[in-house]
């Protein structure tokens, strides 16, 4: 059974990030919403780290809260994907359950 994990806050004021990276399992997913999208930028010091990550679980950011913070695709880490809406409902359908990490 795999898990969708969705991360709406900032890496930078909270450690829900790092708390659900934590958590995962090979075959689960994380997708960055709202200002958890920041988790997913290449250059800071969580970028080794959810790089790692990346390695066995799938890591996404929501690509229209990417582009209201003024965050261009060229910065993401390798191997994090944007997706739109539609792929938000996609990766829900995909996991048997989703969790948010507040």
């Amino acid at each position: 059974m795999s898990t969708l994990h969705t991360v709406n806050k900032s890496p930078f004021a909270t450690q829900a990030l790092l708390s659900c990276l934590n958590h995962c399992k090979d075959g689960d997913a994380v997708l960055m919403i709202e200002d958890g999208v920041y988790g997913g930028m290449a250059g800071s010091g969580l970028s080794e780290i959810v790089a790692e990550k990346g390695k066995s679980v799938a890591l996404f950011v929501l690509s229209p809260d990417m582009t209201a913070r003024g965050i261009d695709a060229s910065r993401l880490i390798a191997g994090v994907e944007g997706t739109d809406y539609a792929g938000f409902v996609d990766l829900v359908a995909k996991h048997d359950r989703t969790q948010n990490w507040l």
